[in-house]
């Protein structure tokens, strides 16, 4: 089932009881990029413009985990209880999804 079918026969995420809490988290990164855009606008040191994209880096590393970890508590512990060849796509997109938070 694709992405666009979940949503419309009403499949949950596991982020979903969360999701206001990450559109928050969400919102506050995209002011703090906005914020170091400005900066370099107005010339603002190095050091500090690198510092503001650190702690941005640092927030969306955050919210990566969080959903990765709603990922894994919902989606995949369901798709492993229901067993079957969707378990397996689970795990291995799953793994793939960890490799690229960790290069």
């Amino acid at each position: 089932m694709t992405e666009t079918a979940q949503v419309v026969t009403g499949h949950q995420h596991g982020y979903t009881p969360e999701k206001a809490a990450y559109l928050r988290r969400l919102r506050l990164i995209e002011g703090q990029a906005r914020g170091i855009a400005r900066m370099v606008e107005e010339d603002a040191y190095c050091i500090d413009v690198l510092t503001q994209i650190s702690a941005v880096t640092s927030a969306l590393k955050a919210v990566s985990l969080g959903l990765l970890g709603d990922h894994l508590a919902h989606c995949v512990a369901d798709a492993t209880r229901a067993g079957g060849p969707e378990a397996e796509e689970k795990i291995d997109e799953a793994m793939a999804a960890i490799k690229r938070l960790v290069k």
